[in-house]
């Protein structure tokens, strides 16, 4: 269940250690992703469990994220530390993700072709025994949740909307919005533009 969060052996072992940390701290991991290179990258993806993850979340989980790799130390040498939210059109990554974005769009990818294909585009429709439901122009079909190599909601207005809706209701405000009151007043010196 476990291989939408992490694919590869190592994102598995990076999971196994970060995992507790943040789930003690209230929140869940969503996605890890490890890519090597010159300087290795650890892509981390947090959530609260009922959505909403903030900056200031994603900073703290990073804080207590790389005390604990420090001490486990599964990366040979130095590697950069990526801590982020899911995104609006966020991958789905456990079997309650279908359901929580239930009527939304979604692309699906499977690991074997099903009929003939191995990418689904449609409307989520939940789950029922294991399987997800998704509404594709040929109707509805279900495809065990094993079968999903990967999965994300696609950006739609609507989706965008309820992002919004979701903020506001948190509290947040709207994405772009922000309290001019708690900026300082910029002094500016006009003699220093003006001909003289």
């Amino acid at each position: 269940m476990t291989d939408l969060i992490a694919k590869a052996a190592m994102d598995r072992r990076l999971l196994q250690i970060i995992s507790p940390v943040v789930e003690d701290m209230g929140f869940e991991v969503v996605r890890v992703r490890y890519m090597g290179g010159n300087t290795p990258t650890v892509q981390i993806m947090a959530d609260k469990p009922d959505g909403g993850i903030e900056v200031e979340d994603c900073a703290q989980i990073s804080t207590a994220i790389s005390a604990i790799l420090d001490v486990e130390d599964p990366i040979d040498g130095e590697y950069m530390l990526e801590v982020s939210s899911p995104g609006i059109d966020r991958p789905l990554t456990r079997l309650k993700d279908f359901d929580t974005w239930d009527g939304y769009e979604a692309k699906l990818e499977t690991h074997e072709m099903i009929d003939g294909q191995k990418r689904f585009k449609g409307q989520l429709r939940g789950t029922e025994d294991g399987e997800v439901l998704i509404e594709i122009p040929q109707g509805l079909i279900g495809l065990q949740f094993d079968w999903i190599a990967d999965a994300k909601l696609v950006l739609t207005d609507e989706l965008v909307a309820e992002s919004l809706r979701a903020r506001k209701a948190a509290g947040h405000g709207a994405q772009g919005e922000f309290d001019e009151s708690a900026f300082d007043e910029i002094e500016t010196d006009d003699d220093s533009s003006e001909d003289h």
